[in-house]
Formats: C-alpha cells, structure tokens, sequence
C-alpha cells in the first residue's frame, strides 16, 4: 500500500491559497487538427480557442497510447499502460479495475494535498477485482484510487452497459430487471436494465452539468477530471448541435465538446475561481477519420500520418491547451515534447510535493514548459514510448520516431479494415509500408521504421536502413526501460 503520508514527503506545503484548482478536460478521440486553434477550417470552436488565446498551445504533446484505456491509465498514474497485463487493446464491460491496489495516481497525490476530487465522464479503467458487478456494488473503482466523488459511464459510448455510474452504483437500476451483459468480452449488448439506460444525445449536455455542478459546490483547492464522450463513435450529438458546422455530424459533435468547455471556464468564473485554476484540455489519442467529414474537407489530425490505433503520429500526437492566469503567458506556443503521463510529476511539482521513487516512474515535471521558463535543455529529456492498439511500440526522441514493426499497428494498415480509413483512403503514402498478399506487411519491407520528423513531419520517407546508429541508440533506450521499470531517473 501507499500511504498518504508518503506521498507529500517534501515541506512546506503551499497552503490552500497558494495551491490552484486543477481542471484535466481529456477529450476522447480529438484529432490533431479538429480544433480552430490547430488550423481546423471546416469547424468553428470559439471557446477551446479562447483558451488557447488565454493560453499555451503545444504542438508536439502526445498521449501514451493511440487507444483509450492505455491513454488514461497513463494520465492518472504516470506509468506506461504496457507495463501492465493490458498489452494491447482496451478495457471493456466485463473487465475489472486495471490500476493495481495502492498504486498512487494522481488523484490520490492531490487528495493527500487536501484536494477535492472528482471524476466526471468517461472512466474506461475497469470496476471490481474480478468482474463487475452491475447490479451490485462497483467496488473497487475511482473512489478507490483516490476520487471522492465520481459519476459517468462505464467503458465507451459504444460499449455495454449503456448506463450511468455514480460513486459505487448505476444511476437508476430496478432490481427487478437487472442487467446482463452479451459474452463476448468485446460486447456491445446489453440485456435489462431498462429504466438505468442513458440516452446517448444527452451523454454530453449530462456530463457538463455535473461538471458544472462540482465547480461551483466543491471546497478549494479541488482536482476536476472531467472527460467528455466527445468525439468517439457513434456520433450522438444533442440536437441543439446538429447542422451546426460545414462538416457534418463528427463536426457537430466536435462543436458539442466546444460548448461543454465553455460551460466550464463559465462555471470557474461565476465561482470566482477563474484566475487561481490550471485548466488543461487535450485528447486521450489521435482522431479517427470520419469517412463523410473526410469527403467535406475536414481532416481529423491535419497533415500527420495516421489515426486512433496508429503508431504513427496521427495515432498520438494531440492537441494539448493548458490556461493559468498570470502564471502562463496569454498566447504563447510550445514545441516542446510533452507526454500525458508527465501530469502526475508536474501536479506535484505545482504542489511542491516530492513523489516517492515508485510512483510515477515514467512521469516527468513539465511545469517549465507550460510556465514558458528556458532550461536550455528539454523538459524530459527521456524518450516516450507510444503503443498501439495491437501493442506495436514507438520510441520518440527530439527529431527521432522509431516504429518497432512494419505499417502502423493499427487501423491504417488493417486488411480487414473494421473502423476508421485505411492509408490509400486518404490518399497518404509512406515508404514504411507496403502491401503484400492478404493484407500482411510486404516482407521486403525492413523490420521497423525511423522518420525523421524535424524534416518529415509528415512520415513519407522511412530511413530506418540508413541510421543504423539511430535504430540501435533508441532500441537500447527502451531495453533499458523496460529492465528498469521506469523511465523517470
């Protein structure tokens, strides 16, 4: 176990006036290039802008995984998901609690700080030690790793049960027709629980107004995971949405998620709050084309390679907004190398709270970056390590992406195509992949592939055969990782 007095080991502590309240607004499925901000042109997002303006603006931040579960595991305990029994894919509903018994996250951090805590929204880590109990007690769950309150739904918007979970229960359950799940693990059938189901139009207008509702009751300092279905599939945006943009309904969509952060930033203003509260907006991986988005002109990660599932950029690279009044400099931009899982080491160090050595082991301080101060050196010098939904690994490192394996791991490259567009869809080529018989990868391929993104962003040119040195230096830094167990010194 980790107890709570290990976990604030350095003094003195700031007290409550001195400490902010946090907001951590993690979009599900936001594209590089969804966002007005980033150079969408087809969609209009005036108050993520805004905070852009009121704030920095990261354009080389990532999150840990191109999938969800693997992504969040990593913002809440600063540790690579691949370190864990989930090597590849997601959660789903059958699936117990991920995060290990004790293990810090930071929630628990910021509790042990004399933090409120809550999580709103999507929550994707699993309930239970061994299968959840839908009619019963969802125990162990987000109370148990350090939230004090939590209300949302269970795996996706596209996943049974389609239900909403408050602290340890389903809202609205009659125990006379309780719910059971189809057997497949991967199942999106539920059986019962008719009076508990959600409508999926109202999943985002619900989530905002218990959002809203905890800005403006909680005690101060408070932490606000607050994580909106916008914009996994399907595509359910509530009526006053649709028809509200030039690129159809995962557009409109995208302007549903505009609203609901608005209506937060107007929440932290009414409760007076506004200018003591970090508000951190980005995505828990890369967007997935949306084939008539795509056909009005809307590209969902810009000019990168790739989508959700992918070990290319567009698999991981995300928008990355973070808003302090007069501690972050209104306007400014970042092209420093961030990773999701730097939050917990950097939501410490605004605490001045010192993490124990096995928490966070792959969590570095970022707090310079978004402050804007020059260290002369990167704010994590280490590389990320980024998965794949079929646990394909990448390494990044300053100009240099290694892709352990051939094509992108995920949907772009996949035969048998069940979501997204595959590369030749969108019309992209890269000499990292080539086609061979029945969808496999070309076997005159080389094993991996290096890009050089300093000169080729867009990952045309794979010149893993010509860096011999490259390949061998990065692949070393992952073996160690890896033996280590960490990546944070």
């Amino acid at each position: 176990m980790w107890p709570a007095s290990r976990m604030a080991a350095q003094s003195p502590r700031p007290g409550p006036a001195d400490r902010p309240n946090i907001v951590f607004i993690l979009a599900d499925d936001l594209g590089y290039g969804d966002l007005g901000c980033y150079g969408a042109a087809k969609v209009e997002t005036p108050q993520i802008d805004r905070l852009a303006g009121q704030g920095i603006l990261f354009t080389d931040a990532h999150s840990p995984s191109a999938v969800c579960t693997p992504s969040r595991y990593g913002v809440l305990t600063g540790r690579y998901c691949w370190r864990t029994q989930l090597k590849v894919d997601c959660l789903f509903g059958h699936d117990p609690l991920l995060i290990g018994e004790g293990r810090p996250t930071v929630a628990s951090l910021l509790k042990s700080a004399g933090y409120a805590t809550a999580a709103i929204g999507k929550w994707h880590l699993g309930f239970g030690k061994d299968y959840p109990d839908w009619n019963g007690e969802l125990k162990p769950g987000p109370l148990e790793v350090g939230f004090d309150y939590y209300f949302g739904y269970p795996v996706t918007n596209a996943q049974a049960p389609y239900v909403f979970v408050e602290n340890h229960r389903v809202v609205g359950l009659d125990p006379r027709d309780p719910i059971r799940l189809g057997a497949d693990s991967k199942t999106n059938i539920q059986y019962g629980g008719k009076a508990a189901r959600y409508k999926p139009e109202d999943l985002s207008t619900t989530l905002t107004g218990k959002a809203v509702k905890f800005i403006e009751s909680a005690r101060h300092p408070f932490f606000l995971y607050f994580t909106p279905d916008n914009v996994h599939g399907p595509y359910t945006p509530n009526a006053r949405f649709r028809g509200t943009s030039a690129c159809g309904i995962y557009c409109d969509f995208i302007r549903e998620l505009d609203w609901a952060v608005g209506e937060v930033m107007a929440a932290l203003d009414r409760a007076g709050v506004a200018d003591n509260t970090l508000i951190i907006l980005t995505s828990d991986n890369g967007g997935l084309y949306s084939s008539p988005a795509y056909k009005m002109g809307h590209r969902v990660n810009g000019g990168l390679l790739g989508e959700k599932t992918d070990a290319w950029e567009g698999g991981h690279r995300v928008p990355f907004l973070a808003r302090w009044p007069g501690k972050i400099r209104a306007g400014s931009r970042s092209d420093e190398l961030i990773c999701h899982v730097d939050f917990m080491a950097t939501a410490a160090a605004i605490n001045h709270l010192e993490l124990p050595h096995r928490a966070g082991p792959d969590s570095f301080n970022i707090l310079p970056a978004l402050l804007g101060e020059s260290t002369g050196k990167p704010v994590r010098e280490a590389a990320v390590i980024l998965a794949s939904v079929s646990g394909m690994l990448a390494v990044r490192q300053g100009e240099w992406l290694l892709v352990l394996g051939r094509g992108s791991g995920g949907a772009s490259t996949d035969y048998v195509k069940h979501y997204g567009m595959r590369i030749d869809e969108v019309g992209r080529h890269t000499t990292g992949w080539k086609m061979g018989e029945m969808g496999r990868p070309d076997p005159s391929l080389p094993p991996g592939q290096l890009y050089n993104l300093a000169r080729d962003l867009g990952e045309a040119e794979n010149v893993y055969t010509n860096h011999p040195d490259v390949v061998e230096r990065l692949t070393n830094l992952l073996i160690d990782y890896r033996a280590r167990g960490r990546s944070r010194a």
